[in-house]
């Protein structure tokens, strides 16, 4: 079954020439890749968040495989929704979901359900693949979308990740969508987001997970991030480099109520 696009012409150009134009522009960023294991980017309309999505992913070697773990903003389908056969569509064309890769996660991580109501109308992975389908034009990918689930669940289900992609055969990268805060001005913006990006680059999920809900922190893909990281540390994470950080406001000029974005790799 195809997903088709929810917010193409929304929170991307509609036309296949225009995004791709788009895509290109962003990820003419890095002429050196590296390997990683995994990826914090930003989910918001490209105008405002596509030039850092693009300079993360641009600076990594995209693999054939590419698991994009999103948050849930609609409250559609299970807690834990993984896209398990098919293809999802952009104006770009189609990419394969990897049904091998998503069966070995759906067997080997507890609580995870093949689900695709939740994905219907979801932007926070969708905006991702547009990025893939220029970098790394074979690759396939696995749609994980992710409701709210307590901590001890999210880092057994980030170790479990973590089992199944070390014993498959092939790189693996995973994709964690999130913004950071939302509509505050851009110096509590700034300084909120700083405490929750030391815990990622810190490689602690558990403290990420904690400081954005003990701060206040109105970052949304929190959940996803701390699968990834759980995952990556499972898999011999050793670090994790911020690419960039910045906001809403950089693009429109005003600081007053910013949305906060930020790249990071995890090698």
């Amino acid at each position: 079954m195809d997903r088709i696009p929810a917010v193409a012409g929304r929170f991307y150009p509609g036309q296949p020439a225009e995004l791709r134009r788009v895509v290109e522009g962003y990820v003419a960023t890095s002429d050196e890749k590296i390997s990683a294991l995994g990826a914090v980017v930003p989910h918001a309309g490209y105008l405002y968040s596509g030039a850092i999505a693009g300079k993360t992913l641009a600076g990594i070697h995209i693999p054939r495989r590419v698991i994009i773990l999103g948050p849930n903003h609609h409250g559609l389908g299970p807690a834990s929704a993984v896209y398990a056969a098919g293809a999802w569509q952009t104006p770009l064309g189609r990419i394969p979901v990897d049904a091998v890769l998503a069966s070995a996660i759906l067997d080997g991580c507890p609580g995870t359900v093949a689900d695709a109501s939740a994905h219907q109308l979801e932007h926070s992975l969708e905006v991702q693949v547009p990025f893939l389908q220029v970098l790394s034009p074979e690759c396939s990918i696995v749609p994980i979308c992710l409701r709210q689930i307590p901590l001890p669940d999210l880092l057994r289900f980030g170790e479990s990740l973590g089992r199944v992609l070390s014993q498959y055969s092939g790189d693996v990268l995973l994709v964690a969508s999130s913004d950071m805060t939302h509509y505050e001005s851009g110096d509590v913006a700034r300084e909120k987001d700083q405490r929750a990006l030391k815990c990622i680059t810190d490689l602690d999920p558990q403290g990420l997970y904690r400081t954005v809900r003990d701060g206040g922190i109105s970052m949304c893909g929190v959940i996803p991030v701390v699968v990834m990281l759980s995952a990556a540390l499972q898999m011999g994470a050793k670090k994790a480099t911020l690419v960039h950080y910045g906001n809403s406001g950089d693009v429109t000029g005003d600081q007053s109520d910013v949305v906060g974005y930020a790249g990071v790799v995890v090698e």
